[in-house]
């Protein structure tokens, strides 16, 4: 009895095995198909800029500083033959690289929502799309929203390693690094996590003004880091202690004055 129970317990953990590979190896090819474009526009002609498809990494900015990666500057040809050089280091502005296909079903809604893109301050929104012969001129011409900056460049689209389109890239003007990059199915989406990192950022620089403001007025009043007045708890201080930072009712550093024995 005990041989076959011990052979029903080595039976099962060697189908368990089994599934297990068979799981994992299901995961990995869809995850290949997916590279390789299925689920892409059927209408897509070969060799045409593949889309991701479905939603994936959603663009978020990162908390200061920013340490992404150093982002080049723009360089392709307009829809109309022009040759264009956009910098996107060491700006006033950040900018956000909307990588778009004239084939790409995901990519329709971003196209006449950029006509009024409605980001962050003074953000420049810059469409980027393969060059001839992966992308029609004419097609592109027709697609661009009146006012938008469009640029056709393969360089830039290698540069970002850009696995398909929409992708959506955050650059940092001032350090020209990546604050953030992915994708989302709407032009809405994506404005909406930008709104919510520009608010972080400027929660993250208010916090540290207010920070400097009290580190001057504590060094204004003689006290400097390490300074043991820093440190004293609040159960030191007796009823009636006056705290004013650099006033005449502050405890001294070092005073023991009314504290508890």
């Amino acid at each position: 009895m005990m041989v076959v129970v011990v052979l029903l317990a080595v039976v099962v953990a060697v189908q368990t095995v089994l599934v297990v590979g068979l799981l994992r190896s299901h995961a990995e090819i869809l995850r290949r198909l997916h590279e390789l474009g299925a689920g892409i526009d059927p209408d897509q002609p070969a060799g045409a800029p593949a889309s991701s498809g479905a939603p994936t990494a959603a663009v978020a900015a990162p908390a200061t500083p920013v340490d992404g990666r150093l982002a080049d500057d723009v360089v392709g040809v307009g829809p109309d033959g022009e040759v264009l050089a956009l910098r996107v280091r060491e700006v006033r502005h950040d900018t956000v690289l909307v990588f778009l296909s004239s084939t790409c079903a995901g990519c329709k809604p971003y196209w006449p929502a950029l006509e009024a893109p409605d980001v962050p301050g003074d953000t420049r929104v810059v469409v980027v799309t393969r060059e001839e012969p992966d992308e029609d001129r004419d097609a592109i011409a027709r697609l661009a929203p009146p006012g938008a900056t469009v640029v056709m460049s393969d360089a830039t689209w290698d540069a970002h390693d850009v696995p398909g389109s929409p992708y959506v890239v955050h650059v940092d003007g001032a350090t020209g690094r990546v604050r953030g990059e992915g994708t989302a199915g709407t032009w809405p989406a994506v404005r909406r996590l930008l709104l919510q990192g520009a608010a972080g950022r400027d929660k993250a620089a208010a916090d540290a003004r207010r920070e400097r403001d009290a580190d001057r007025h504590l060094l204004a009043a003689g006290i400097e880091p390490g300074d043991p007045s820093l440190y004293r708890r609040a159960e030191q201080f007796a009823p009636g202690d006056e705290v004013t930072v650099g006033g005449a009712g502050a405890p001294a550093a070092g005073d023991d004055t009314g504290t508890r024995p």
